[in-house]
């Protein structure tokens, strides 16, 4: 039979991440009496001493701080434990929560969700727009099912989707086209980048070249390409993207050197946890694989925008 409760152990890590007895008292509506008294019997039930007193304040102890690690996995599986059976009791969830990074095609993605729609017309569909890390900040909090995303989720499960490919470009009347020479990436910092910013919470990612003296960042992909089609810089963007400027000449490649032009991003599927995807996420997932097996590569986008 158990020694402790989990409601216990809900009692301590309270008090651990309020940062004392008075605090957790007011995160989980309980008196301060009823918190303290929760883990003094959890302390005497384990026969561990989770807390020294430092003064007027409360620190972990050192068997305090590996119970606090395995406690807040195992209230964490508990939590995933009841999301499973109420995904279970509920049958089809009535909306799916999608995170999706800016860089994914969208025209792939409006397809894959049509489909689903079809499929479960009383679905209500959020979408989340984000950049590098925002995506799984988002899941890792919870507040949505499933994330596409250029990382991989750390607690969770991830696969590899697809690859975009991104290309240094600049307008047709860039001073950077008017060198009229292969370009290197020291030409480049003399010039404007345009980047976009990650969407986390933390703003914790930088990805791509970031050698320019001057960058301007923002917060969407398309804002860089209104930018980028003004003149007022260059940018490193998906090709899928920029497919018609490319086709019309408004934009075109920086002819940089060894091929330093082209860049890869492979994208990543995310979700928690698999038993709490109800049928309509199941579907999007069934849907979004074989939609991405027939994403047209970079090398036939640049055939027809020469053609």
């Amino acid at each position: 039979m158990l020694k402790s409760t989990l409601e216990q152990w809900r009692m301590f890590k309270a008090v651990v991440d309020a940062g004392g007895f008075n605090q957790a008292a007011a995160e989980v509506h309980k008196s301060q009496s009823s918190v303290h008294h929760a883990v003094q019997k959890l302390e005497n039930a384990i026969g561990v001493t989770l807390f020294e007193n430092i003064g007027r304040k409360v620190k972990l102890s050192p068997q305090g701080e590996l119970m606090y690690r395995r406690a807040s996995f195992l209230l964490s599986e508990a939590h995933k434990l009841e999301a499973v059976a109420d995904s279970l009791q509920a049958g089809t969830e009535t909306t799916l929560r999608i995170a999706v990074d800016i860089i994914f095609p969208s025209e792939l993605l409006y397809n894959v969700l049509a489909k689903v729609s079809s499929e479960f017309p009383q679905l209500r569909i959020e979408i989340e727009e984000t950049v590098l890390s925002g995506a799984n900040s988002l899941l890792s909090s919870g507040k949505v099912d499933l994330g596409i995303s250029p990382f991989v989720l750390p607690n969770g499960f991830s696969e590899d989707l697809c690859e975009i490919e991104f290309a240094a470009v600049a307008h047709v009347d860039h001073p950077l086209h008017q060198l009229n020479r292969t370009l290197t990436l020291e030409d480049l910092k003399a010039h404007r980048q345009i980047v976009v910013r990650d969407s986390s919470a933390e703003r914790k990612a930088d990805i791509g070249w970031l050698g320019a003296e001057q960058r301007w960042t923002v917060s969407h992909v398309r804002t860089s390409l209104d930018i980028i089609a003004q003149g007022l810089g260059f940018a490193w963007l998906p090709i899928a993207i920029i497919k018609e400027e490319l086709e019309s000449g408004t934009l075109q490649p920086l002819p940089l050197d060894n091929n330093a032009a082209l860049r890869k991003a492979l994208l990543y599927l995310s979700f928690e946890d698999g038993d709490t995807l109800g049928p309509a996420a199941r579907a999007f997932i069934g849907e979004l694989r074989y939609q991405t097996m027939h994403l047209p590569s970079s090398d036939f986008i640049m055939d027809e925008c020469k053609n």
